[in-house]
């Protein structure tokens, strides 16, 4: 990475095309801001609150999550040097990728890759061989669904290096899927076969000797959740009139899950996937003037370009079912291990556009669960248990921590900055080197034992907080972020990050102006929040770990770290940890003019702020759901080839089967050559 001349101006914008913006997100960032509230965004707050330190380095007694058990991630005597210095390089010692346009994916120099599976590809062992110009929802229900986003890979206890991949499939695309395709006009076996490749797929995968190659099992717990399949609410929400539906009278039965994002895995071996830009889904217009109200701040009823799923079911008619699009937007939970569970939606957890959600465990057994709203000017929240989790492994203490996410408190974050007079709009930083801060958690709602509420939102009762959680937030003057998209807590050292992906609007005509935490006016780049948190309190410092961009122009800022020996990084969205406690970000909509890709970034020591590109993905995809073990790195590519000017009949991409075959979304993997370590 040589060094480059600095000030260098840049204008690009973000470049996720119109196509992908249409079907994945419903032209979120063509419309009006959904949040018009007038309450304060933290630029107007005087920074009164002391700044503390908490949980610093080792100090910390922290628990990893994962299906091997719960495990003391810091203060182990036994720790290897990596251990005892989490963060610091070990595992980033690789030659970066330079920024490219290839229809690849491209790895660093000494890496080989593989593909574990595709759209299409059979999950369950009755399922047809995909067949792109026959396709239908029988098939594709039985299928690898589409638009892959989260990842996660859980061992199979017991068997050597054998794993469940469970995989959010996030949104379709018609005129990618189908041949003859005519957005004004689907036909109904499309809509159906669309409705089937939504949800989640659970499939068994397989290592090999000498290898990081996965190869998928059509084994016993393989599994497709689709937009039809039951789910069971749960919590303050479920049973209330702003959920009952006249196919669902008493409010507790929801089919299927929509806009799958991120997610998370719990300790006691589930799976968290976030809903994420639901109201595109749903036509019509609500008549009750209130509800129509509270259903456009969540976008409802805004979607010039429609899906027209309300004529083939009249679930996605909001004149004829105005609740049913509140029975989406939840944190849901998927036990892969049991095939024939019934997943559920915690409405404890509160309804917004998730990102994912997270889990840390303190050290007195605490859940608490993070998730972003991923919307300009939106909010970050997290879910504090009442329950402490059970970890003695018995079928009866599974059973109690599959209950922790119903019982607890939910709190929405307020920030101010320790520079308010400093920040200008172009993102200088401050004098001393660096965005700070601290911020609070305010309580809005409470969940008890029985699963019933306690609204701390005055004029809110607790169903509404649950179901019209954004409101709650506006009430109480929560801070407004440039889309908060994914949150990871680093297991060695407890601290949280905070992916914000972009905000193009910030410090626009009539919108919220820059603030410490969200320092750049049209923010076309996004940045990286680093919080130190009391977890099971409300109180915690935070400072700007990346703000993110080209590094030869002066409005990016990299830890204080040499900008000249960082790759450039835009948008950052989706954020895992290695096995050494170094942060992993995977990118959409790099508005720099090269492919999406996933990058290391070092957090402690010398090396802090160090920035370095691992791969890119293919043209047109965006890097999703990344997994970076010792000896694999894996990747959700999402929507390949989704360019405009493009279609089936026209494809941008052919990867990843080459040759003129259609882009399929697809998970694949990366391993070392020499059989070695990741980043060793």
């Amino acid at each position: 990475m040589k060094p480059l001349a600095l000030f260098v101006k840049h204008d690009g914008a973000s470049s996720r095309a119109s196509v992908t913006c249409r079907y994945k997100c419903g032209n979120a960032c063509a419309h009006e801001v959904p949040n018009k509230s007038a309450g304060e965004y933290f630029g107007d707050i005087v920074a009164s609150m002391s700044r503390r330190r908490m949980l610093q380095g080792s100090a910390a007694v922290v628990l990893a999550t994962g299906t091997a058990g719960l495990l003391a991630a810091c203060g182990d005597d036994t720790a290897d040097a990596a251990e005892a210095n989490p963060g610091t390089g070990t595992g980033t010692d690789f030659t970066p990728v330079a920024p490219n346009k290839e229809d690849a994916l491209v790895v660093p120099e000494g890496y080989e890759q593989g593909v574990v599976i595709r759209w299409g590809d059979p999950v369950l062992p009755d399922a047809p061989k995909f067949d792109f110009d026959n396709q239908t929802a029988a098939a594709q229900a039985k299928q690898f669904g589409y638009n892959n986003d989260f990842a996660a890979l859980l061992p199979i206890e017991g068997e050597s290096d054998s794993f469940l991949l469970v995989v959010s499939h996030e949104y379709t695309t018609g005129p990618f899927m189908f041949p003859d395709y005519n957005p004004d006009e689907p036909t109904r076996e499309q809509f159906e076969t669309e409705l089937a490749a939504h949800g989640l797929s659970v499939v068994e995968v397989k290592g090999e000797a000498g290898s990081g190659k996965l190869t998928p099992v059509l084994g016993k717990y393989n599994r497709r959740i689709t937009g039809t399949t039951e789910f069971q609410l749960i919590g303050p929400a479920a049973g209330s009139d702003l959920v009952k539906t006249s196919a669902d009278a008493f409010g507790l039965k929801v089919a299927g899950t929509f806009n799958n994002c991120s997610g998370g895995t719990t300790p006691w071996g589930t799976v968290l996937s976030g809903e994420e830009n639901f109201n595109q889904y749903f036509g019509g217009e609500i008549a009750d003037p209130v509800a129509k109200d509270r259903a456009k701040r969540y976008g409802l009823g805004t979607n010039d370009e429609p899906r027209h799923w309300e004529r083939f079911d009249k679930r996605f008619d909001l004149a004829a079912e105005p609740n049913e699009a509140n029975r989406f937007g939840w944190i849901v939970e998927v036990d892969p291990w049991d095939p024939a569970s019934t997943p559920v939606k915690h409405t404890a957890m509160g309804r917004f556009k998730h990102e994912a959600a997270t889990i840390h465990v303190t050290a007195d057994g605490t859940v608490v669960a993070y998730s972003g709203d991923d919307e300009r000017f939106d909010y970050m929240y997290k879910f504090v248990s009442s329950k402490k989790i059970e970890q003695d492994g018995t079928a009866a203490a599974r059973k109690h921590n599959m209950t922790i996410l119903d019982e607890g408190t939910l709190y929405v974050a307020k920030l101010s900055g320790d520079h308010p007079d400093q920040i200008d709009g172009s993102g200088k930083v401050p004098s001393d080197n660096g965005f700070t801060g601290s911020g609070q958690w305010i309580p809005i709602l409470e969940t008890g034992a029985d699963g019933k509420g306690r609204s701390l939102v005055d004029g809110m009762s607790a169903a509404e907080v649950a179901v019209f959680t954004r409101l709650a937030g506006d009430a109480v003057g929560a801070t407004k972020m440039d889309r908060p998209e994914d949150f990871e807590t680093n297991p060695k050292t407890g601290k949280v990050y905070v992916a914000l992906t972009n905000n193009k609007n910030r410090g626009t005509d009539g919108k919220p102006g820059v603030d410490e935490a969200n320092p750049r006016n049209q923010n076309k780049n996004g940045q990286v929040l680093e919080l130190v948190d009391d977890h099971a309190g409300t109180a915690f410092t935070w400072s700007l770990l990346l703000v993110c961009g080209d590094p030869a122009t002066a409005d990016t800022y990299f830890a204080g770290f040499d900008k000249s020996k960082v790759s450039p990084i835009s948008c950052p969205d989706n954020l895992a940890f290695d096995p050494h406690g170094n942060l992993w970000i995977s990118t959409d909509g790099n508005a720099l003019k090269s492919n999406d890709g996933l990058f290391s970034v070092v957090l402690e020591g010398e090396r802090r702020g160090e920035t370095k590109q691992f791969l890119t993905v293919p043209v047109g995809a965006e890097t999703c759901g990344p997994i970076v073990t010792a000896d694999r790195v894996l990747v959700a590519v999402q929507h390949p080839g989704e360019l405009d000017d493009h279609t089936s009949a026209n494809p941008a991409s052919h990867w990843p089967d080459g040759g003129t075959a259609q882009p399929r979304p697809s998970v694949a993997v990366v391993w070392k050559k020499d059989g070695g370590t990741i980043g060793g």
